[in-house]
């Protein structure tokens, strides 16, 4: 192989194994929306039963424990889902715009936008006289 031909590979290479870690983080979003779905799904329901116990997996381990440790315990599990699934997306603006320079196209308009906080809606209110 010549050397052009060497640099080509070499660039497809990184376009393709960009696009993986952009396809494997959507995956694990899914994954981590289906898991935090479930705990919804958990908690609603030792809250609509009567009893002071409830049975819970943890991963292959079925457990007796309190309801409230219990809906205590899938909070957590909830919240951590809700910190990994941002951290995720915020990495994956990164990698897509990092994907998009690879192909020499420019960076997708609106991608890093955030919404305003509460503050600067009070602010925009306000101007706006509502």
């Amino acid at each position: 192989m010549d050397e052009n031909q060497k640099d080509l590979l070499k660039h497809l290479q990184q376009v393709e194994s960009k696009a993986g870690e952009i396809l494997t983080d959507r995956q694990e979003i899914v994954a981590l929306d289906m898991r935090r779905n479930d705990d919804r799904v958990g908690m609603r329901a030792l809250q609509k039963q009567k009893h002071d116990k409830a049975w819970l997996t943890v991963g292959p381990l079925l457990m007796k424990m309190s309801a409230k440790h219990a809906e205590e315990l899938l909070k957590k599990d909830q919240n951590q889902c809700d910190v990994e699934i941002n951290k995720l997306r915020s990495e994956l603006k990164v990698k897509v715009n990092e994907l998009r320079d690879l192909e020499l196209q420019p960076p997708v308009p609106g991608l890093m936008l955030k919404p305003l906080s509460h503050s600067e809606m009070s602010a925009m209110n306000q101007v706006l006289g509502l």
